[in-house]
């Protein structure tokens, strides 16, 4: 009897040590939960089992802790936050685990119809936050500043290591494939590029002064200072409160719009507590397909209505290029008891350029914000200093602060694959076969290579060919700033194998200063007259131009002969003035009146001048980016005024002719959000005596297939010759328009654009008597208005943009055999 006990006293001990281990071990499970896209910690996620109902919530830092009791294998985890995709995770999973990262997928929106009902409660608090809006927008203030950590990170992702390893031109850089992060269960990426800027920003509001003091930059291979000035604070600030938030070079419509209850359906959801302050969560959603808003949520404090945290997702119908996600999240801290101010901002995209689950990039960008100052005098001495109504300014030894620094002063520290950047970027610069490919990358993108000092190219010069010079070569040549940092010299020789004669150009520019800008230059030219080229449109010296040439239409050449001295001063007001002084003599090639038409006596030249130039020119805050001595305009906020007064003196050099000419034109760019930006340009001028053609205005025509901005596109070169003209062009980008209707071209994301050019001219009978002559191809507007008005299809495939363009009047030009439609095409790049 008592071995019987015995035996089941030893079954009963076995069961209960099965039952311990099975069922009842406790454990505690932490972890922390994040967006999947932006990385960001998702705050007050629910995490319960399922079975056994108990369950925890993510802290403001989206860390949560779970207390497990009863330990029981077939129980699942739920992690859910509003939005979001739930996760479930068998707890068996999880027996080896004691901290998870846990990553929510946002769900796509619903487009749910919303019941009108006469009293809605979300309605009635988003109305709240608007009428606290002038309170909590931080625009309020007289004056404030901040120390502002700026840092950018770029990722490739989707890095394929077997594909990698066996492609012949990537081998030798497969030791960048040990930096390839591949932990966890995230897809692999290699952390490619880091910047990092700390600087002290200054901000007052009347009279509106700003001032940023760059103190620190880390950015490997940039040295360029108009490229660090845009990697500060200064131009990257998004303010919530607006009525429109900009994302890339689009204008959103913001939830917190004064008119953002036509664009957006609102929902409060749940309340929390946030340092015994009671937070309500707030979510928006768009109200229709295809139109630029954002879908996300916020925290709102439910005493001042003043946002504590707030994610923006544009649309997934939004039209916008090559983004496979994004998010702009930006947290407040309270400064004091009533005062939210900007404490942290996020902004992380997904950069999709070949489709999805091809190589990718992540950008990352996050700005924290420190030693924050509101309506103080300390700020106002420091403005108080200001030259222009925006400065920054670059402080010595900015870029070579060294590692200590950034230690000390960073405002977070750096993540993993924040710190693999620097040990990747170092190792790369140090790599000949890397070199060798991104000056191969950088070559074709630029059309320029440097070596050493000499700068070759731009390579889309080298070839060519026209009806004159058959096929045409062109080389250049110009020194960089590693041979002198103020001293620019470059020239070009061309030769053409059907005429047999060589062109070129020499010209030597001294900068004096960079800030503002002011230079001397010299040049001599001696080529074909191509008409007036800008910097943003295809010209006609290259070998695109012979590829879109449209046929039938006759060539018209004529060569120039040019010397010119020009000095051009800007000032920190943004008036700029230059003056220039120039010889100029033209000869007729081909279907153009020859010099015999033009006699002249006095023993001076025919179809020669010699002209002095006063240029005006006003642009207020105008941004640019500098390379090698030239300058690309970012253009400004403000229009942009330009004005050029000339004077030709006879008998200098042996010139024949005396005038006075005046031009002048208006330009602007005008954001009519939610509508999209108009570009408006009025322009005239008028020249005064009666002279050859090539010193009247001949109207800007356009002979390719390629669309021109600038120029009138059913017009050709030379048809239309005026002494003096006013014109206009107008160029509305809608965006996506009545696209967004169709829901294939919405899927496709066209665009929708509208344009018209016009101008009126005249020309005194006397300069028609004067040049109406021999083979002339010219014609007179009469004081008529030459009219084209046009419209088309933008972001075809994301590149290309066709152009339907009529040529409504003049009618019934004499000889005149052009078409009064056209369709052109171009290239559009942009997000």
């Amino acid at each position: 009897m008592q071995q019987s006990y015995q035996r089941l006293y030893l079954l009963l001990f076995v069961f209960i040590v099965y039952v311990t281990n099975s069922f009842s071990q406790s454990k505690i499970i932490s972890g922390i939960i994040k967006d999947k896209q932006s990385d960001e910690p998702i705050p007050y996620a629910s995490v319960q089992l399922f079975i056994a109902k108990k369950g925890a919530l993510s802290d403001t830092t989206g860390k949560f802790i779970l207390p497990i009791d009863q330990w029981f294998d077939k129980d699942t985890i739920l992690i859910s936050s509003v939005g979001y995709k739930i996760i479930r995770i068998p707890l068996s999973y999880l027996k080896d685990s004691s901290f998870i990262v846990l990553k929510l997928e946002v769900l796509p929106p619903q487009y749910e119809a919303v019941v009108k009902t006469k009293y809605n409660r979300a309605l009635w608090f988003w109305k709240k936050i608007m009428k606290n809006k002038p309170l909590n927008d931080r625009a309020k203030w007289d004056n404030y500043s901040y120390e502002i950590y700026n840092k950018l990170e770029i990722d490739l992702q989707n890095i394929k290591k077997e594909k990698i390893a066996k492609n012949a031109f990537l081998k030798p850089l497969n030791f960048v494939l040990d930096y390839v992060d591949s932990t966890s269960e995230e897809k692999p990426f290699l952390p490619v590029y880091l910047t990092e800027t700390l600087s002290d920003y200054y901000y007052q509001k009347s009279p509106k002064r700003i001032k940023e003091n760059i103190k620190a930059t880390k950015a490997d291979g940039i040295d360029n200072e108009s490229v660090i000035k845009n990697l500060g604070g200064m131009y990257q600030n998004i303010n919530v409160y607006d009525n429109f938030i900009p994302v890339f070079d689009k204008n959103f419509i913001s939830p917190f719009n004064e008119r953002a209850d036509n664009y957006y359906n609102f929902k409060l959801l749940d309340t929390q507590y946030l340092n015994k302050k009671r937070l309500v969560h707030f979510k928006f959603t768009p109200k229709r397909k295809g139109e630029d808003v954002f879908d996300g949520d916020c925290w709102v404090h439910d005493t001042t209505f003043a946002i504590q945290k707030i994610t923006l997702r544009p649309s997934t119908d939004a039209n916008i290029n090559f983004i496979g996600g994004l998010s702009i999240i930006q947290e407040y801290k309270l400064i004091n008891d009533t005062t939210w101010f900007l404490y942290k901002d996020k902004f992380v995209a997904d950069i999709v350029p070949f489709g999805k689950n091809k190589v990718a990039m992540k950008g990352r960008k996050t700005a924290t914000y420190k030693n924050i100052l509101l309506s103080s005098d300390s700020v106002t001495k420091v403005l108080a200093q200001n030259k222009l109504q925006e400065e920054i300014h670059l402080l010595p030894n900015n870029l070579y602060r060294p590692d200590s620094f950034w230690i000390k002063n960073r405002h977070e520290e750096l993540s993993k694959s924040e710190a693999t950047v620097y040990k990747v970027l170092d190792t790369l610069d140090k790599n000949p076969t890397f070199l060798y490919y991104r000056n191969i990358v950088n070559f074709i993108a630029t059309g320029t290579k440097d070596i050493g000092n000499i700068r070759i190219g731009p390579w889309y010069y080298w070839l060519s060919a026209n009806n004159w010079e058959g096929t045409r070569l062109r080389f250049d040549v110009s020194t960089n700033t590693g041979f002198n940092k103020h001293l620019y010299l470059h020239g070009y020789g061309a030769y053409g194998f059907k005429d047999g004669a060589l062109k070129g150009k020499l010209e030597a520019k001294y900068l004096f200063n960079n800030n503002p800008w002011s230079y001397v230059q010299l040049s001599y030219r001696n080529d074909l007259d191509f008409g007036q080229v800008y910097f943003d449109q295809l010209g006609t010296d290259n070998i695109l131009a012979t590829i879109f040439r449209r046929p039938n239409i006759p060539f018209k050449f004529q060569r120039s002969e040019e010397y010119k001295m020009e000095y051009y001063q800007e000032t920190n007001s943004g008036f700029h003035f230059g003056i220039a002084a120039g010889s100029k003599q033209f000869e007729a090639l081909e279907n153009l009146p020859t010099k015999n038409y033009f006699p002249v006596n006095n023993g001076y030249i025919p179809l020669k001048s010699f002209e002095t130039q006063l240029h005006l020119r006003f642009a207020f805050l105008e941004r640019f980016i500098e390379d090698n001595f030239l300058r690309i305009s970012l253009g400004s906020d403000y229009p942009i005024a330009d004005f050029r007064y000339t004077h030709a003196f006879p008998g200098v050099f042996n010139a024949a002719y005396e005038y006075d000419k005046i031009d002048f034109s208006l330009s602007d760019y005008i954001k009519v959000s939610p509508y999209g930006t108009v570009y408006c340009n009025l322009f005239g001028g008028k020249v005064f005596n009666t002279l050859p053609y090539h010193f009247l205005n001949i109207i800007p025509g356009n002979e390719l297939y390629y669309y021109n901005r600038y120029a009138f596109n059913l017009m050709r070169r030379f048809e239309f010759l005026t002494d003096q003209y006013v014109g206009f062009n107008v160029e509305h980008m809608i965006g996506n328009g009545l696209f967004k209707f169709i829901p294939l071209t919405r899927k496709w994301k066209f665009r929708q654009f509208w344009s018209a050019k016009g101008v009126a001219g005249n020309l005194s009978d006397e300069n028609k008597a004067l040049n109406f002559v021999g083979n002339y191809p010219f014609h007179t507007l009469d004081g008529k208005m030459y009219l084209e008005l046009g419209t088309g299809i933008d972001n075809i495939f994301k590149l290309f943009r066709v152009d339907f363009v009529w040529r409504v009047t003049p009618n019934n030009l004499p000889n005149d055999p052009a078409t009064k439609f056209g369709v052109f095409g171009s290239f559009r790049l942009s997000f």
